[in-house]
C-alpha cells in the first residue's frame, strides 16, 4: 500500500484540487543515470517474472521510485515505461496512472519494455575491500577494473594502506567486480 502511494505521488500532483500531473513530470530526454535505473529496472523485472521471483521484482521498482522521488524532475517517457512494468503487479493503478500521462488506448496493449545491456551497465562499481574476512574499506573503480589493478587500487586505499602498515601479507584474494580480501598475519 505504500508502496504503490509513492508510485501514484511519482505521478500525480496529491496537493492539486484535481487529478493534475506532478510538476516533476517533464517532456524531455533521459540522462544517462536514469536511464541506468530505467534500464536496470526492466532487465530485473523481466528476468524475475520470467522466474516467477515477484517479490525482487517488486522490490526492484521500489528502487526505481526511491530514485526518481528524490529526482527534481522525472521524464515522461521513462515513467511510461514504469507504468508498463508495474503493470502486471498493480493493473488498475498502473491504468489510471497510464491515462493520467494522456494516453487514450489501455496500456494492456503496449508491447512490454526492452533493455539495452549497454545502458543498464554500470560506469563504476563499488567494492568492498576486507582484512581477514572483515569489511574495513570499500572502494569505487571503474567496473571493468582486472585483477592487478583491483588490488593496487585496494592497497591504494588510504585506512586500508593503515592497517596493513608493519603486517604481512599472506595472501591477497582478488574476486574483480566482487571484493578485495588481504589475509594478514
Amino acid at each position: 500500500f505504500g508502496f504503490l502511494n509513492r508510485v501514484w505521488r511519482l505521478i500525480i500532483d496529491e496537493r492539486a484540487e484535481g487529478m493534475a500531473l506532478n510538476a516533476a513530470i517533464v517532456d524531455r530526454a533521459a540522462t544517462v543515470e536514469e536511464n541506468r535505473v530505467l534500464h536496470q529496472t526492466i532487465q530485473v523485472v523481466t528476468r524475475d517474472i520470467s522466474a516467477l521471483a515477484f517479490n525482487t521484482a517488486i522490490s526492484r521498482m521500489m528502487e526505481f521510485t526511491n530514485f526518481f522521488t528524490t529526482a527534481s524532475e522525472r521524464p515522461w517517457a521513462v515513467m511510461e515505461k514504469f507504468l508498463l512494468l508495474l503493470s502486471p503487479f498493480a493493473p488498475h493503478i498502473a491504468e489510471e496512472l497510464w491515462q493520467a500521462l494522456g494516453h487514450r488506448e489501455s496500456l494492456a496493449h503496449e508491447p512490454w519494455p526492452k533493455f539495452d545491456p549497454a545502458l543498464a551497465k554500470e560506469d563504476t562499481i563499488e567494492v568492498p575491500v576486507q582484512i581477514n574476512g572483515k569489511v574495513r574499506s570499500k572502494i569505487n573503480v571503474p567496473a571493468e577494473t582486472d585483477q592487478a589493478a583491483l588490488e593496487a587500487a585496494a592497497r591504494g586505499d588510504s585506512r586500508i594502506a593503515e592497517q596493513l602498515a608493519g603486517k604481512q601479507v599472506v595472501n591477497a584474494i582478488v574476486v574483480p567486480g566482487r571484493l578485495v580480501n588481504f589475509v594478514v598475519k
